[in-house]
């Protein structure tokens, strides 16, 4: 039997309807990042996620200050939102969101996501991570309570390898998970899974594509049209 706190976050996973030109369904994915810039490696994780889980929106939510990178490449939250919305125009189930420029300060997961729920009850997130970063979960903020507010969805990184559950978290909270083999994820008692699947790999970089474009180097495939034309016309990474 459920816990009262875990049954009360089970019901936060029914999907209800937007309206107005907001998600219509709440069954998301998040990709989050500092989109700097955003490239087809992003996209296409996000679109395959979306398509294997039947979800209705991928929402993309630049950070404004990351806590684990180094900012000193940053360019401004405003040019990076901007480069996202070009780069998802074309997808009607893709979606941007300022929420964590607005906030401004340090972008912790943990705090987003108890916005969105704050402001969409009903709402049921699941969260694309690369395996490099749900390696060192334990390291993020109030990371315990990820595992209450959203559904994680683990991607695989070139040179990362794929850790099992047992192996990134500690052993309190590994012991509240369990492999539920039909659907192929590792189930907890608040409702939440963490799920490890495989999609297309690329080995594509936006620091790597930073450093070609100071060299003066050719992005082309890397880069929606777009996002290549407002880093042009901006004179961005130079």
């Amino acid at each position: 039997m459920l816990s009262a706190e875990a049954a009360a976050t089970t019901q936060q996973m029914r999907p209800y309807r937007w309206s107005k030109g907001k998600l219509k369904y709440m069954r998301i994915a998040i990709m989050g990042g500092t989109f700097n810039p955003i490239h087809f490696g992003h996209l296409r994780i996000a679109e395959e996620v979306r398509e294997a889980f039947s979800l209705d929106k991928a929402l993309f939510i630049p950070t404004f200050q990351p806590p684990h990178k180094d900012n000193g490449s940053l360019i401004s939250p405003e040019h990076r939102l901007e480069m996202v919305r070009l780069a998802i125009k074309d997808n009607p189930f893709f979606e941007a969101s300022d929420i964590e420029i607005k906030r401004g300060g340090r972008s912790y997961s943990a705090v987003t996501l108890r916005a969105l729920h704050e402001r969409h009850p009903d709402i049921e997130i699941h969260f694309i991570v690369g395996t490099d970063s749900f390696n060192d979960i334990t390291t993020w903020c109030e990371y315990e309570a990820l595992f209450r507010l959203t559904n994680f969805i683990v991607i695989p990184r070139p040179g990362y390898a794929v850790k099992k559950i047992g192996e990134v978290l500690p052993v309190e909270l590994a012991r509240k998970f369990w492999y539920d083999s039909e659907k192929a994820v590792y189930a907890n008692a608040y409702g939440r899974f963490v799920s490890y699947m495989e999609t297309t790999l690329y080995s594509i970089s936006a620091s790597r594509i930073r450093k070609m474009i100071k060299e003066g180097l050719s992005t082309r495939y890397l880069l929606p049209v777009e996002v290549e034309e407002y880093i042009r016309k901006n004179g961005l990474y130079r």
